[in-house]
């Protein structure tokens, strides 16, 4: 597993206004936006709801999931909303997107799925949470049993296994 938290993001043709949630629809982002293509607006946008999941900002990140910002926006990784929460231990975050419909089986573009990440990280709350929406133990390589295994995390082999 690598670090998904630093990744470089991009939104093509993801998301909506970077506004915070009292300024929704309104379309006024400051005077920082002037002379930025649409291009770049919607690449900072996605870097900051990107951060919102990262960081564990389930309320706003709500509010951005409400104004149509896609459950299962990517990163240029691959990396999902989902799995920069589960990887970075944020568990109501991770609740959340599993809620409102997020693919918790979706690999990143190294072939690596959100539960796996999160047993990487000895989330064991984000694996229970994961699993209860339906997320796969196998999926993915490394898949989150071999990688319970590789890291000894016996509380984990077991709750995966009798998930599998």
């Amino acid at each position: 597993m690598s670090d998904e938290g630093g990744s470089e993001q991009n939104m093509s043709d993801h998301g909506k206004g970077n506004q915070d949630a009292g300024d929704q629809g309104t379309g006024d982002q400051g005077t920082g936006d002037q002379g930025k293509s649409d291009d770049e607006k919607l690449t900072e946008i996605a870097h900051f709801v990107f951060d919102l999941a990262r960081n564990g900002d389930a309320e706003r990140l709500a509010a951005y999931l409400d104004g149509g910002t896609p459950v299962d926006m990517t990163d240029a990784a691959g990396n999902t909303l989902v799995m920069l929460a589960a990887y970075n231990g944020q568990p109501s975050t991770v609740q959340l997107l599993a809620d409102r419909g997020a693919d918790v089986n979706r690999l990143n573009d190294r072939g690596q799925s959100p539960i796996a990440g999160a047993v990487f990280k000895a989330e064991p709350e984000i694996v229970r949470i994961l699993l209860s929406a339906g997320a796969d133990p196998r999926a993915g390589a490394p898949n989150a049993i071999d990688t319970a295994r590789m890291f000894q995390q016996t509380e984990l082999i077991t709750l995966l296994e009798g998930n599998a």
